[in-house]
């Protein structure tokens, strides 16, 4: 008989064998690339029906390929079984369409792919999750042996290097070292940019420092300003100088020009001495300190938030505590704007494939033993998500075209990345992408507050983006059913940060679709009933917030002996690497 507080033999052996399979996976396959195909594969085999019928489907395009081959070996005329996606830009060259030999290479890689990845996502008896980590895993591959990528298969490659005597394989090469020097596949020279000279110059000054931000409050343009300033909360996974890039993106810029005082979080970049910096600590020590400095400065009782990205899931999670924490008139955030945010995790979008226990368990161990996260892992990462034109785009005009990339401030922001600490970036990993409690009434207690979405009564203006990968329009649309406040809900052209660094410009570059939002509502529902407009949300996110942030009052000074100024803007924090 086992002693009294030992476990059962069951549970020790049950215990040791879930320790050894962990074990295995984290150092085997600790990100899912293998298990899914494998699972996949077994699945056919289980199904030799549908695999016979998908087999008959291949077979027959097969055979359209072949005589597609043949007739044009005999000079004649033949469409091409498959077209490349309008988006796929890998065979525009002409050479693709008009040598014959190169356009059976394309037309039987294309074909290829395609029934492969058809048949992943056809896979009887998978899981849906299985089917696209899978499908993800296979689409890399079949991404990284597509004849472009090679000099003996790519023929314009092979046709610069002709006419330009050897140069232009010569410069790939110099290309190639530079990208092996600097661990990455650079997306655009870094000595183009210089944070605080030519990005990131809008003028202002540090107010408030400690040991997890810098709060910038930037000079005011205009003689009047509005009553109620603005307060941005970036996401700690990036600089916050994306609404900040040139005068000409700038957002920050375009807010002082409508009047606003506006303030921004400009984090640290952790190390390892902040490997046990919570979440908690973030909302307290950054969200509040950000409203308390600029309550404090400006002597207004109430502030605009806006938050963008993962800074939206922060400020959306202390929206919820400052309902709890402040008697209703005191919540110090009169109305709040959000940018591509999620709350809801249930399905995050293309980053699902690195969300399930075990990849989450093998990130977590490297973070446990670092004390951080390296934001290059992460820029990895969602470089995957659209490897061909944020990876192999890179190598084949710069390691076989020879081509310098061009000066681009987005591509270049997207280099500077930074760390998460250990702590907190495990738990918001855990608790949020992979449990989903932040929908959940009262399942998070967050720096002594349990937190509900529904207690969130305040107006808020929300935006995402059609075509955003990381944050998916339809699952950021279901913040709206969670908050009870009044909203306005804007789908907006193009992706993650185009759809949001998107100024005004004649003639318009883009569009969007604006209409309110209720709790009721589903993202389809809500696209029939809203509008098409030309042009950017930014001129109807002004129209929004000017009748509710107050009368116009005389602009203050940007430092004061209470929050003196400590440096200029950009600051300090943004520069550290």
């Amino acid at each position: 008989m086992a002693r009294h507080g030992s476990a059962p033999p069951l549970d020790l052996a049950r215990k040791s064998i879930r320790q050894l399979h962990d074990s295995v996976e984290s150092s085997i396959d600790p990100l899912g690339m293998t298990a899914p195909l494998v699972h996949a594969q077994l699945a056919w085999a289980a199904h030799p029906q549908e695999l016979a019928e998908a087999l008959t489907k291949v077979s027959s395009s097969l055979w359209d390929l072949q005589w597609h081959s043949w007739r044009r070996l005999m000079g004649l005329p033949s469409t091409d079984p498959l077209k490349p996606h309008s988006d796929d830009t890998r065979f525009s060259d002409p050479v693709w369409a008009e040598s014959p030999t190169w356009d059976l290479v394309k037309q039987w890689y294309l074909v290829l792919t395609h029934h492969m990845q058809d048949m992943l996502y056809e896979t009887p008896g998978l899981s849906q999750t299985e089917r696209r980590r899978a499908a993800f895993w296979w689409r890399n591959w079949l991404n990284a042996v597509a004849p472009t990528n090679f000099l003996i298969t790519n023929p314009v490659a092979m046709r610069l290097a002709v006419e330009t005597r050897g140069e232009s394989l010569s410069k790939g090469f110099h290309n190639f070292l530079a990208d092996l020097e600097a661990g990455n596949i650079r997306m655009t020279d870094p000595e183009d940019f210089k944070v605080g000279e030519n990005l990131a110059v809008t003028p202002g000054k540090v107010v408030f420092r400690n040991r997890l931000l810098e709060v910038l409050h930037y000079t005011p343009v205009a003689s009047k300003v509005h009553r109620t300033p603005i307060v941005i909360v970036t996401p700690w996974i990036n600089k916050f100088y994306i609404l900040d890039l040139t005068p000409r993106k700038s957002m920050i810029r375009y807010l002082l020009e409508q009047g606003f005082d506006v303030f921004i979080t400009s984090w640290k970049n952790p190390g390892a001495e902040m490997r046990d910096v919570r979440f908690d600590d973030y909302l307290v020590e950054g969200i509040q300190a950000l409203v308390d400095t600029a309550r404090g400065l400006t002597g207004s009782p109430k502030v605009h938030a806006v938050g963008y990205c993962i800074g939206g899931t922060a400020l959306s999670t202390y929206m919820a505590w400052a309902n709890r924490q402040f008697a209703p008139e005191e919540v110090p955030v009169a109305h709040w704007t959000l940018f591509t945010t999620l709350v809801d995790f249930h399905k995050p979008g293309d980053i699902e494939v690195f969300v399930d226990e075990g990849s989450i368990r093998y990130i977590t161990q490297n973070m446990e033993r670092k004390g951080y996260l390296d934001g290059a892992e992460m820029a990895s990462s969602f470089r995957l998500l659209r490897s061909n034109s944020l990876i192999w785009h890179y190598v084949v005009h710069g390691w076989l075209y020879g081509e310098t990339p061009p000066p681009f401030d987005v591509l270049y922001w997207n280099m500077d990345t930074t760390r998460m600490p250990y702590t907190m970036h495990a738990w918001y990993l855990r608790e949020l992408y992979l449990n989903n409690k932040l929908i959940d009434k009262d399942a998070l207690t967050v720096a002594g507050q349990p937190i509900d979405l529904a207690t969130i009564t305040q107006p808020v203006y929300a935006v995402s983006a059609e075509d955003d990968h990381i944050a998916p329009w339809r699952q950021t649309f279901r913040t709206m059913n969670h908050v009870t406040g009044p909203k306005r809900y804007v789908l907006s052209s193009s992706g993650h940060i185009l759809g949001i660094v998107n100024p005004p410009v004649k003639p318009p570059k883009r569009s969007y679709w604006v209409a309110p939002a209720h709790r009721s509502d589903t993202a389809d529902g809500w696209r029939n009933g809203a509008r098409e407009q030309a042009g950017s949300w930014w001129e109807d996110w002004m129209a929004w917030l000017k009748p509710q942030a107050g009368d116009l009052v005389d602009a203050g000074p940007v430092a004061t002996e209470a929050y003196p100024a400590l440096a200029d803007a950009p600051g300090t924090y943004v520069l550290e690497h």
